[in-house]
């Protein structure tokens, strides 16, 4: 294993932030695959999942299994990480900008597609270099003049030219889901089975503020379409943001459930060598991220959740009641349609407007910007 840091652009005088990211195998010599913890950084399940996988990676390392190059960053958000007021983790939104530290990551392929195009050839491996070599050309060619840009740009040249990205976060209180890109499911879905993921949810891109995992996986079909008559693109990258249950899941026996899932999936996709583990049936079947209803609480007052996460619920269902303690106002928040409830808030205090919880539903029923602040 080598240990790489990399130190990101310092906001203030007589203070440096860094990222640390573990490699095991070489990059050259095969398949890469890039996996990362709490980018939102009071998402803490990912950290101890990647404390369990660093074990079980330099096993397999020693064990001659690694023949291309797994890149493991357990702490990828320094900057949230620091962000603690009154003992309290505020990691979802850097406190200087505002910005969701996953969300803005660049558009490659709007970067490079005028870029490759004299360059394609017949040959889709060939065309596979080509549109890496680029997406780390325009890394480099922009202007980093924050450090929340720098630290966005240190994980996307980790991660830009890897076969397979796994980004490790979790919700308030959730069951195990995932998202992926709609053309990336056939590639995904082992590792939804191997992680007993309850919910997994597909977009063909979620909104104009790209995500982290979307920077990586979208670029691919995009660039597929859009020289469909020219030259093969191959999808280059699939990647996922896994969503680990909730933020108190955190426990050695589920980070080494999750971490032994990992690797399972890893010898799947061909990235670790070794015998890969049969397949368990999956637990859900892939329905539309267009098809989930956020429910808001309508006015102050105590959460009573009457759904739990996990629960499949029907149209019209009572899900929680907000109560109003100065009047006996009660409102009932209700399913508008069937699905599960697959996450919901850890507050019991609602402000006017909170979201409240979520139902995945098999029906498309938003449109636009699919994804939440």
């Amino acid at each position: 294993m080598r240990q790489l840091h990399h130190p990101l652009l310092s906001p203030s005088l007589g203070t440096q932030r860094q990222i640390t990211s573990l490699h095991f195998g070489q990059a050259a010599n095969g398949r890469k695959a890039y996996i990362q913890s709490s980018l939102h950084a009071d998402e803490l399940p990912g950290m101890l999942t990647a404390h369990k996988l660093r074990g079980l990676l330099e096993a397999a390392e020693a064990c001659g299994e690694v023949p291309g190059e797994v890149v493991l960053v357990p702490v990828c958000n320094p900057i949230g990480l620091d962000q603690s007021l009154m003992h309290h983790q505020l990691g979802r939104f850097e406190l200087l900008t505002m910005e969701n530290f996953n969300r803005n990551y660049p558009d490659f392929f709007n970067l490079v597609k005028d870029r490759i195009a004299p360059q394609l050839t017949p040959d889709a491996e060939t065309n596979k270099g080509i549109v890496r070599a680029a997406m780390h050309a325009v890394l480099q060619e922009q202007a980093v003049t924050t450090e929340l840009e720098s630290m966005r740009r240190v994980l996307m040249t980790l991660s830009c030219d890897a076969d397979v990205v796994l980004d490790l976060h979790c919700d308030f209180e959730a069951i195990l889901h995932m998202y992926v890109e709609e053309p990336m499911l056939p590639l995904m879905e082992p590792l939804a089975r191997l992680l007993g993921a309850q919910t997994l949810l597909w977009a063909r891109g979620s909104g104009p503020s790209i995500s982290f995992d979307e920077a990586l996986s979208g670029p691919w079909w995009r660039l597929r379409d859009h020289f469909a008559d020219q030259a093969p693109i191959p999808l280059g990258c699939a990647s996922t943001t896994v969503e680990l249950r909730s933020q108190t899941d955190v426990s050695d026996a589920l980070a080494t459930q999750d971490a032994q899932g990992i690797i399972g999936y890893l010898r799947h996709a061909g990235v670790l060598a070794g015998p890969a583990p049969a397949l368990p049936e999956a637990l859900c079947a892939p329905t539309p991220l267009a098809g989930t209803e956020s429910l808001h609480a309508p006015h102050p007052g105590v959460v009573d959740f009457v759904a739990n996460v996990g629960e499949r619920v029907a149209a019209n269902q009572l899900l929680a009641r907000i109560v109003d303690p100065l009047t006996p106002r009660e409102t009932e928040i209700r399913s508008s349609i069937d699905g599960i409830v697959y996450a919901r808030h850890n507050l019991r205090w609602a402000t006017t407007g909170m979201e409240v919880c979520r139902v995945a539903g098999d029906t498309p029923i938003r449109f636009g910007n699919l994804l939440s602040p």
